[in-house]
């Protein structure tokens, strides 16, 4: 790889510092830091802001590399955990443990639903050994469809526990602690291993045949991608609840700027996945009325979405 290659991934882990100072010193509060005294801004800075925007870079950087698995997985751009179904399988699981535990195996139930239905849709778009894109997609919006359809129910009968499911289903980092952090630190590991897989994505990008010649066991490395890809997206929904098309829009952005190659793909698009989550959780934070930030994400990733489907069109 050249030297120049890296320059992105470079200019990202700077610019990821850097977020991290700027959107822990931006609040809503309305007063300045200076004007506090110190035992207010440490509070401030370290009980309130901290956690919300280190909880908001796991999660992104999560559902940014599960995307770009699922996308060299496939073979598909237009892959993530929120178009084929994992976000939706999280969020249910999420909610029967709500109603039901009073919360309690969160991450378990979070990370049963979200590989139930990633599973689920890759049986139903698999034919013939291979997975159609078409398929794929029209599998992940049935499933969704269907288990929003269960979601449903779950909110009509769920009686005082309708606001937290509505949590879960809006996506945000409103009532986030350390407790979080120290959950979401979870989606670390399960990008290491993600990215030790980078070279066998690559060699699966020139087709599976290919790739069994030159030792991959295609198989195998399907269903721990598979695997490791619900368990990050179990936990990010069980952190923040379920935020779509991060993780559609950065591994395709990420794919423009520094190449197919997954050896850099994967952390580029963790980095950027995880400053872009940041940024848009500040935005919401600094509005007069603050929103869930998955309504932003889905408000940048519909169209981004639409435009992908007509570039295949034309193409």
């Amino acid at each position: 790889m050249h030297a120049r290659t890296w320059m992105t991934p470079i200019s990202l882990g700077i610019f990821l510092l850097l977020s991290i100072v700027l959107t822990t010193a931006i609040g809503a509060s309305g007063f300045s830091l200076l004007d506090l005294d110190t035992a207010t801004v440490t509070m401030l800075l370290f009980d309130v802001r901290l956690p919300r925007v280190l909880a908001a870079l796991l999660v992104g950087a999560g559902l940014a590399v599960a995307g770009t698995a699922m996308q060299g997985l496939f073979k598909n751009s237009m892959a993530d955990p929120y178009i084929i179904g994992t976000s939706s399988g999280g969020a249910l699981g999420a909610a029967l443990s709500i109603v039901f535990f009073m919360g309690s195996f969160l991450p378990v139930f979070a990370f049963v639903g979200a590989t139930a239905s990633t599973v689920l849709v890759y049986i139903i778009s698999r034919r013939n050994g291979r997975v159609a894109v078409e398929t794929l997609l029209l599998s992940g919006v049935a499933v969704s469809m269907f288990l929003s359809a269960f979601l449903s129910f779950i909110m009509y009968m769920a009686g005082n526990s309708l606001h937290q499911i509505m949590f879960w289903l809006m996506g945000g980092f409103w009532n986030i602690s350390w407790n979080d952090v120290w959950l979401g630190l979870l989606i670390l590991p399960g990008c290491l291993v993600l990215l030790l897989y980078a070279r066998d994505l690559n060699v699966i990008s020139i087709g599976e045949e290919d790739a069994i010649h030159l030792g991959v066991d295609v198989e195998m490395m399907k269903i721990v991608l598979l695997l490791i890809s619900s368990f990050i997206t179990g936990i990010a929904v069980s952190v923040a609840g379920s935020i779509g098309f991060i993780g559609l829009i950065t591994p395709h952005v990420m794919r423009i700027l520094v190449g197919p190659d997954h050896r850099l793909l994967i952390p580029s698009a963790m980095m950027a996945g995880a400053a872009l989550l940041m940024w848009a959780d500040t935005l919401v934070r600094i509005l007069p009325t603050e929103i869930p930030v998955g309504i932003v994400t889905s408000l940048f990733g519909a169209p981004f979405f639409i435009y992908l489907l007509r570039s295949r069109t034309r193409t």
